[in-house]
């Protein structure tokens, strides 16, 4: 049994800043469907985690699998809030599944979340509003989101990580803006901009997914970044910064094998 206090963990933070975003969100869009959602992602996501355990015969050291809450509620942030109760539960299951059987010396290999996100897009053209980083309300409210994507960032010392993907990503979006490539211009307007910061703090700083040293850091970062961007330009739709982190967690686990 872990001798530290609850809220003193990394994923304390987490879970406190995202339940605090989902909150204001709610409270000032008059939408009380994103809470519903979020309940829904997370029961799931609890409850096929502390399946896989039992089905593994793991031993779980905690009462409540908070990565699985801090993937529902990642889940439900991100997802129009439209979007039907079941289409939401699947999301959270085939992100936990992922977790589960997508595993590097016992740490899961992607995102869960961003994995679930993707599948969900793939599969059930889910609308992605992100209406969890506030792109549909005043711009003032993002100062929550850096608040508490500070306090995240922060505890899991990510901010090499951070910085080299927000520096790159929106550089190399100026430089398509420049040479006319794709809808780069609308990535600085809302709902875009919201969405990278919001994945950049709370998703891209994942600890199991992502490197520790700072110069791995850096290097995830940017190639996060640059894959994200040159699919955006090119493709567009919504599915840029999932690939982009992806492609990142992939190439980690490469990287800690050589």
């Amino acid at each position: 049994m872990s001798t530290h206090p609850w809220h003193k963990k990394p994923k304390s933070y987490v879970i406190i800043s995202l339940v605090g975003i989902l909150i204001i969100a709610a409270i000032f869009s008059s939408d009380s469907k994103g809470i519903y959602n979020s309940i829904i992602a997370i029961v799931t996501a609890v409850g096929i985690d502390l399946i896989c355990f039992r089905l593994g015969k793991g031993k779980r050291k905690k009462w409540l699998p908070d990565g699985a809450v801090i993937t529902g509620l990642i889940i439900a942030l991100i997802l129009s809030t439209a979007t039907s109760w079941y289409i939401v539960a699947i999301t959270a299951a085939m992100a936990i599944l992922s977790k589960h059987l997508l595993v590097y010396k016992k740490k899961p290999v992607f995102n869960p979340a961003a994995f679930g996100l993707l599948l969900s897009i793939l599969f059930f053209q889910t609308g992605q509003s992100w209406w969890g980083a506030f792109g549909d309300l005043p711009v003032w409210t993002i100062g929550f989101l850096f608040l508490g994507g500070y306090m995240v960032t922060n505890r899991v010392n990510k901010f090499p990580q951070v910085f080299s993907f927000l520096s790159v990503y929106f550089l190399l979006l100026l430089l398509l803006g420049f040479i006319h490539v794709g809808e780069a211009a609308d990535a600085f307007r809302p709902p875009f901009i919201n969405a990278s910061l919001f994945f950049a703090l709370f998703m891209l700083t994942d600890p199991p997914t992502s490197p520790v040293s700072n110069k791995e850091q850096v290097v995830f970062g940017l190639l996060s970044a640059t894959v994200g961007v040159v699919i955006y330009g090119f493709f567009g739709g919504l599915m840029y910064l999932f690939i982009g982190l992806l492609i990142s967690n992939a190439y980690h686990v490469v990287r800690s094998r050589t």
